[in-house]
């Protein structure tokens, strides 16, 4: 018998090529995931996804952590200063300090090149996975297509599971890649889709990898400066490039957090 991931790729990509694309139906529960995949394969196909993207979404799984994470996210909740005690500010500080006097010349270089300085950098990575201690086990591509699939929120995540796609076509990633519950990937936690847009070659092997910490603190670094990071303006509250840290996060206190730790990190 023919393995059902075999058929339902096989069926996903005659589907494409044999009727005009209609937009896949969201749904709300793993019933009706399988039948999305099939209709997506044709949006991900008229979007330039290849073979190998194809493939990876008909291997998706439908992502149940991923769902209950999505329904139940405290940061938009807690104060700012019980976000910043859960998040250990204080322990970001102290180890971001650490690692800007230990390599020095390296966020120099991403200053120099992008202008935003060494503290909003390693408080982004401090905050997104502990300095790279941990990146997350959910699989980015099922995790990704589960939320595109979701009614909640599939217009702002489907870019991103054609994004993720597309980087699988590259080589960047593969099905089995792990992340964060909502699909992000890395040292700082990129949303595929602007991994595939803002990712930044840094260590010159001709790959963007963002479980290279190169890699990924150059293309936050590039992030940032793509979304109006004005060099040498100030980052906090009402100060010009605060509103470009808003771009990193939809949460006040997340926003807030990075501006304070910061400071406080190039203080």
């Amino acid at each position: 018998m023919r393995n059902i991931r075999t058929i339902l790729y096989a069926a996903a990509a005659s589907m494409a090529l044999t009727v005009p694309a209609l937009a896949a139906q969201c749904g709300n529960n793993a019933g009706g995931f399988n039948q999305w995949k099939a209709a997506f394969a044709g949006e991900a196909q008229a979007a330039g996804v290849g073979q190998r993207g194809l493939q990876a979404l008909a291997n998706a799984r439908y992502a149940t952590g991923t769902i209950q994470a999505d329904r139940n996210q405290k940061s938009f909740k807690y104060s700012l200063s019980k976000f910043m005690q859960v998040r250990g500010a204080d322990t970001i500080v102290s180890q971001g300090r650490k690692r800007k006097a230990r390599s020095a010349g390296f966020y120099q270089s991403l200053e120099q090149r992008y202008g935003v300085p060494a503290g909003v950098i390693l408080a982004i990575h401090g905050m997104e996975t502990g300095f790279g201690g941990f990146m997350g086990k959910s699989e980015v591509v099922s995790a990704i297509t589960t939320l595109a699939y979701d009614c909640r929120r599939s217009a702002f995540f489907v870019p991103h599971a054609i994004g993720a796609l597309k980087l699988v076509d590259q080589g960047a990633i593969t099905n089995a890649t792990k992340g964060a519950k909502h699909g992000e990937l890395g040292h700082t936690q990129f949303l595929p889709g602007n991994a595939l847009k803002y990712g930044v070659d840094a260590d010159g092997n001709g790959r963007v990898d963002f479980y290279n910490q190169t890699d990924a603190l150059a293309s936050t670094a590039n992030f940032l400066r793509k979304k109006g990071w004005k060099p040498g303006q100030g980052y906090q509250e009402g100060q010009p490039n605060f509103n470009v840290i808003k771009q990193w996060n939809a949460a006040t206190v997340y926003q807030q957090a990075i501006a304070i730790m910061a400071a406080r990190i190039d203080g």
